[in-house]
Order: C-alpha cells, then structure tokens, then sequence
C-alpha cells in the first residue's frame, strides 16, 4: 500500500467549536450540518445557553459540533455562566469556527471576541455566515477587513440557511482533524439526554410566540418523561419558569391560549425527536430572579463545575 492510498484510509475525529456574538446563526449551521433540530433557534439573542453538542459521522471522519452561547456582556449570573462556556470551550477543542454576519461588518463585538483569540493556538476558521444576504462585492471588502485583524488559519464565507458552501466548509474543517477513532455510534447525532431537547424545544416556541420582556428570564424544566409502550405515547410534564407574576400571565395568555399554542407547537418537534405520538402537559411557575441564584441555575442545569 503506498502511502496516499494509506492517508485515504485514515479516520479522523475531532471537536469543533462553533463561537460568534448572539444572532449569527450557530444554531442554524448546527442544526443544517446534523440533518435535525438539536439546536434552539430564535430571532432572540441568546437564546444559546448550554454548549450543544452535535455528531456529525461520515465514512471518514466523525466531527463534533459545540454550539456554543452567544459571546456578549454578561448582565446577571446566567450570563456569567454563559460566558465561561463559550470561551472555556476555545481551550477543548481541535478547531475553532468564529462565526459572524456578513450583513453586520465588523464592529466592537467582533473586535471583543478576536482579543480573545490572542492566546489560543487551535487553529481559528472565520464563517461568515448569511451571505445570501449581501453583495459580492462587500463580501470581498469584509474578507479583507478581517484578514487584517487576526490570521485565520481558512477563511469561508457561507449561507448556513440556503447551504451554500457548507460542504466546503465541512472538507476544510476534515483536513485540519487529527487522526482519531469514532467517539460515539455513527446513529447518535449528540451527547445531550432526551429530556434536554425536549425541554430546549419548548422554549424555543416560547421565545418565538412571546413579546420582548419575556425570553432571557425564561426556563423550562422536565418534570416527567414516560414512555407508555402499549399505546406508543410519551407522557411530557413540563414546568415554564418565569421571573415575574405578569410575565407569567403573558405566558398563559387569554383563557391559555398562549400556553396551548406553546404546547401544540413544541410537540409537533417532540414527536418528530422521539417517533411517537406525545402528550403534553405545560404549567407554568414564577420564581423570581432564578438567573441570579445559584441553587436556581444549578436545578436548572446550569453547572458551573461541569465546564
């Protein structure tokens, strides 16, 4: 065997980290790449808090996906948290995706999260993400503008929604993998149980159905999962977490319109997850400032020590 046919038989896995500010689209890509919803996605920033991990195996290679949160100013303990994850990540993994949006430039946010990058020695691609959406001819002037701020190791602008250019990116990414085994099984598209996408999926028909105040003071805990085998249906009990008594009325809604146009959204995506038919129960609960108590976060699944 010489030694190209030798390269060609190589298996290669690794971990890549997908970071960016809120917004850019991570969940999208995530989610495009995988071939299903693991990821939440909402026009809301932030909606990102735990990192997400995504499985991608091909004949080859086996790519590990982290999404992580958006990178901003933290505000409360919540965000703290979600800070630590997405910059702890940058020191975990093999390659790093810094995503931006070719509609927004570069600005103060970009330029926050590239200081960062100053003494990481993973290899950095820059994704510029939602290309469909500008001139080619801007395309190539934001290429330069950040070619002067920091050296990406590949520079790939795609359209995570359309998929243009993802393929590409994918084959990039592959050259840069070391050689490794298949860390899970080739059917498994990520590492986080069940109960965790079930709860995420109902708060991101939260976050699209209600108004402003309500979406970074929202949580979602699984109460109960059970799988009645005779009739094929998995019983959901979940409890909407809120900071504020008018919040929890906005979530309700009118006679519970709110919450039952929550419930009947979120098992259309439980359903297809699981592949059985769901019933689900919503109850919502007010606990006030939950995003700044640490007992709060930690029952919410938010563990520091684990990061």
């Amino acid at each position: 065997m010489n030694k190209e046919q030798s390269n060609q038989n190589q298996h290669k896995s690794g971990f890549i980290s997908i970071i960016g500010r809120p917004n850019v689209g991570k969940s999208t890509f995530l989610n495009r790449v995988i071939g299903q919803k693991i990821a939440i996605m909402s026009d809301k920033p932030q909606t990102t808090r735990n990192k997400v991990q995504g499985v991608l195996t091909t004949d080859d290679a086996q790519l590990i996906f982290i999404d992580t949160p958006g990178i901003h100013k933290p505000k409360h303990r919540l965000g703290d948290f979600m800070m630590k994850v997405a910059q702890n990540t940058l020191k975990e993994v093999d390659i790093v995706l810094f995503m931006v949006n070719a509609e927004e430039g570069f600005g103060r946010g970009e330029e926050f999260i590239i200081e960062k990058f100053q003494s990481v020695k993973t290899p950095i691609f820059l994704v510029i993400n939602k290309i469909d959406q500008i001139h080619p001819e801007q395309l190539i002037s934001l290429i330069d503008s950040y070619k002067e701020k920091y050296p990406f190791a590949e520079i790939v602008p795609i359209s995570a929604l359309q998929g243009n250019n993802v393929e590409k990116l994918l084959e990039q990414i592959k050259k840069y993998l070391p050689e490794g085994p298949q860390f899970y099984p080739a059917d498994q598209v990520t590492d986080h149980p069940e109960r965790f996408i079930v709860s995420e999926l109902i708060r991101e028909k939260a976050l699209h159905l209600t108004r402003e105040e309500i979406p970074h003071s929202l949580a979602v805990v699984i109460e109960k999962m059970e799988r009645d085998g005779e009739r094929d249906v998995v019983h959901v009990m979940a409890t909407v977490i809120v900071e504020r008594d008018s919040q929890k009325g906005i979530i309700i809604g009118k006679q519970g319109s709110m919450l039952k146009e929550i419930g009947k959204r979120a098992r259309i995506d439980i359903e297809n997850l699981l592949g059985s038919k769901v019933f689900l129960e919503l109850w919502v609960k007010v606990q006030k400032d939950w995003r700044n108590r640490m007992s709060q976060l930690r029952d919410f699944g938010f563990r520091e020590d684990e990061y």
